[in-house]
């Protein structure tokens, strides 16, 4: 436990929705300032769960109120840490509550057996923040960029003569398991896939992209956003940008990758222009992304687009394999 904390570490499961409302609406406008995005969709959802729960993980209590809370997901045998907050409290500050909440947290995953990966991606906080942590229980650390563009009312895809075989249209529902083999092909070998494991595999890429197309943990999908580009006669896909509405002034790429053997001809800066554009015409005032440090090439061609850091955080993953 933190130096200072006195805090009660109770099971995620033993509170109610109403209990954490508090803390989610706190969190809810850190997001909204941090990330100008709208964290009440995630809230209704998380609330869902606590009601159910069904969520594991740890809440922090301080005198009968909560003051903090941390929780995971399980994917066979992985665990992706989906969240950890605090608020300050006679006990401690948000810091060190959050660091109690973590290491409790750790703890459980790192002593169960049945888990041989963790993830966590804890986006809205700043690089650095219990970074000790994770790397005193072996994670390794990548930094990850938060990059954001505004946008113009001259927003348009810079032209890119495709192959005659090849198309560029709007994204269709029935593009997803196309797209995953995308995907895993365009990631192989990728620094993001040292960060999330489902672009290793074609059926990790399906979970990926249902979750972004089919839920609203990255914001609303956004369907005239995104397009892909496609083989005519085979129907597969080639490149692809999808997009998201995160608030009513914003917009996110969730994804954007090009085929190894289409790469360095434009498409990826057509498709990340064609985003920007459909995006405009809905309203929005801007467009970010999240893209891996390491990744120069990728953040090279965002700066050369007009997108700037607007915030730093960190990926931490550990394997029981590496560790061992």
């Amino acid at each position: 436990m933190a130096s200072g904390v006195s805090i009660e570490i109770l099971d995620l499961r033993h509170f109610t929705a109403p209990q954490l409302r508090h803390l989610l609406e706190a969190e809810s406008e850190i997001w909204k300032e941090r990330l100008h995005w709208d964290y009440r969709s995630s809230v209704k959802l998380l609330m869902q769960y606590l009601d159910s729960r069904m969520l594991p993980g740890y809440g922090a209590l301080d005198s009968g109120q909560v003051t903090g809370y941390a929780f995971c997901v399980y994917e066979q045998a992985k665990a992706v840490i989906g969240d950890l907050f605090a608020l300050s409290s006679p006990a401690g500050s948000a810091a060190d509550i959050e660091e109690t909440l973590l290491r409790h947290l750790l703890e459980t995953l790192l002593n169960s057996p049945q888990i041989d990966r963790i993830e966590s991606q804890l986006l809205f906080h700043p690089s650095g923040d219990h970074a000790s942590v994770f790397r005193e229980n072996g994670f390794h650390l990548y930094r990850r960029l938060f990059m954001v563009h505004r946008l113009q009312a001259h927003e348009s895809p810079a032209p890119v003569q495709l192959p005659a075989h090849l198309e560029l249209r709007p994204w269709r529902d029935d593009d997803l398991t196309a797209a995953a083999r995308l995907i895993s092909t365009a990631y192989a070998g990728h620094p993001d896939a040292l960060i999330n494991d489902q672009y290793c595999s074609v059926y990790g890429s399906q979970r990926f992209l249902h979750n972004i197309v089919r839920y609203a943990g990255c914001g609303a999908f956004c369907a005239p956003c995104s397009h892909v580009v496609a083989d005519r006669l085979s129907h597969e896909v080639v490149a692809l940008v999808l997009g998201s509405r995160v608030s009513p002034e914003s917009g996110h790429i969730t994804q954007l990758c090009v085929h190894p053997s289409l790469r360095r001809r434009g498409i990826a800066r057509m498709l990340l222009g064609l985003a920007g554009h459909h995006f405009f015409r809905l309203g929005a005032a801007e467009i970010s992304l999240t893209v891996t440090q390491a990744n120069t090439e990728a953040v090279g061609l965002y700066r050369s687009e007009g997108y700037l850091v607007a915030h730093c955080f960190d990926a931490a993953v550990w394997d029981r394999e590496s560790a061992v």
